[in-house]
């Protein structure tokens, strides 16, 4: 059965964008982003909510925007054709290998998690990211903790009403002192 993972850039206090709404401070760097390339080929399909979607738009035309360097250009082939999933009630359209989820979350990773597809069910975007964790959804937390202190904000882990026991699959400290963890739900 496929893995529910959901993975993002957080400051080291917690949080995936800060109180202005920003996340320039989650720039990766080469290393860091030459890992998030990695990252991606392990991904079969990616659930999206309606602000993440919105940011990631860019990568759909980045062939137009040049100069792009070497690993813009594979993480564009590589996010372009992913087939991606959109929550939203905001919007009637998306565009490129997107589609607007036609159930619930829990009703599409059923089906997703049913379908004989290679790769993870990736999560991305942290109010979507709540709801699975609500339902009991995710399988793996995936954190890129960034040496900043941003004091508030979005935050990464949803706020729980019970507590998740979580087991250390792998760690990875990057030159920037960017810190990758990866848990596994223990169930």
């Amino acid at each position: 059965m496929r893995s529910v993972t959901y993975s993002m850039g957080v400051s080291l206090d917690g949080y995936i964008v800060g109180p202005d709404g920003d996340f320039d401070w989650g720039t990766p760097g080469d290393e860091v982003f030459r890992f998030w390339i990695d990252q991606i080929r392990e991904v079969g399909v990616h659930l999206l909510g309606r602000r993440l979607y919105e940011t990631m738009l860019y990568w759909e035309t980045s062939d137009h925007d040049p100069p792009l360097n070497d690993a813009e250009i594979e993480w564009a082939a590589l996010w372009k054709p992913l087939p991606k999933v959109v929550f939203s009630t905001m919007l009637s359209a998306v565009q490129g290998n997107a589609r607007l989820a036609s159930g619930s979350l829990a009703e599409e990773i059923e089906r997703l998690r049913a379908d004989p597809a290679e790769g993870d069910i990736a999560i991305g975007g942290a109010t979507l990211a709540a709801e699975a964790a609500a339902l009991d959804l995710i399988d793996e937390y995936r954190t890129m903790v960034y040496p900043v202190l941003v004091g508030g904000g979005i935050p990464f882990f949803p706020q729980r009403e019970h507590r998740v026991a979580l087991e250390l699959v792998e760690t990875r400290t990057f030159n920037s002192g960017v810190l990758y963890s990866r848990y596994r739900v223990a169930r």
